[in-house]
């Protein structure tokens, strides 16, 4: 498990480090194949380049849109999520993915029956390229659209932006739009999220709630905006990684509408492929594989442990 938590969201600077390379790249989009294939990234903080190019594969990456729950929508990739939140006067994404998957991002939307110019807010979890690069190119296709991070998110993009200039991958960060703070709501149509400001995989990282609908059963949902601990700098950092995980732990243990469903921003980080699967197959009245809630807490108990080891690592640098 922990070895799934620490990957769970990766950051900008993955292909820029390259490590000597290796034919194991995914044959597929199963949490273990995709795990497998970032074993050398874990040990070392550096991207064997064929899983590198993999990231930019259009038809390695390329997975049919499914629904999640009855206004929810994914739309992402192999690699990375997108979801679109919909209603009948306006739709919500969260995330934005990267080039070359901008159309891929459109083209999905459309299959699930939405079209792109309803949608009013694009919410951003955190300035990694893999979710907010395609952010300008969207905007110019969306130009009414508001596009949302916090102020430290905004301004960590353009700065993975800039640093990606000269390397393999370089990319152009969204100028700043719409700016967030800890407990916004962003409506559109009959879709409200809620923004919370969870620092720690960046300073800058937001997470969103939800509601999500199930037939006549309204379940809160979360998009946990990236807890991986492979963008650490310093301690304070890592505390607060911790502090973010006791908040989080605090909305799924609530005796008050609790989470009981994590629609992660990286399909391998929690087994989603899988249990998305089991929607298809899924019968009348029987639980839907989505609504995990002892899911939830075991994967914040994973990166709870985590965080406390790597926080004695950074502790000892001083």
């Amino acid at each position: 498990m922990q070895r799934i938590l620490v990957l769970a969201l990766v950051a900008v600077t993955l292909v820029l480090h390259p490590a000597a390379a290796r034919a194991d790249v995914p044959t597929g989009c199963a949490t273990k194949d995709v795990l497998a294939a970032f074993g050398d990234f874990l040990k070392t903080g550096k991207m064997p380049p064929d899983t590198g190019r993999w990231l930019y594969d259009k038809k390695a990456q390329y997975i049919e849109p499914w629904k999640a729950f009855d206004n929810v929508h994914f739309v992402g990739i192999c690699w990375v999520s997108a979801w679109l939140l919909t209603s009948p006067k306006g739709h919500i994404l969260i995330d934005t993915l990267y080039d070359p998957f901008t159309e891929t991002l459109l083209d999905n939307i459309r299959k699930v029956g939405a079209d792109p110019k309803d949608i009013k807010i694009v919410l951003m979890t955190h300035g990694h390229f893999d979710h907010a690069a395609g952010a300008a190119k969207l905007k110019k296709l969306l130009p009414k659209a508001r596009f949302v991070m916090t102020e430290t998110g905004w301004r960590e993009g353009a700065e993975a932006a800039q640093a990606s200039q000269g390397g393999p991958a370089p990319w152009t960060m969204l100028a700043k739009d719409t700016v967030a703070k800890d407990g916004d709501t962003f409506t559109a149509g009959g879709v409200t999220v809620r923004l919370l400001e969870t620092p720690g995989h960046t300073f800058g990282t937001a997470s969103y709630v939800y509601d999500v609908a199930d037939g006549k059963t309204v379940e809160r949902a979360v998009t946990v905006g990236g807890l991986g601990l492979n963008a650490i700098k310093d301690a304070s950092q890592v505390e607060a990684f911790l502090a973010s995980v006791k908040k989080l732990r605090t909305l799924i243990t609530s005796t008050d509408k609790p989470v009981r469903v994590h629609l992660t921003t990286h399909p391998f980080s929690n087994g989603m492929v899988e249990a998305a699967a089991g929607i298809k197959t899924r019968k009348p009245g029987e639980p839907h594989p989505l609504v995990n809630q002892p899911g939830i807490l075991k994967q914040l108990d994973g990166l709870e442990a985590a965080a406390k080891d790597r926080l004695e690592v950074e502790r000892a640098k001083k």
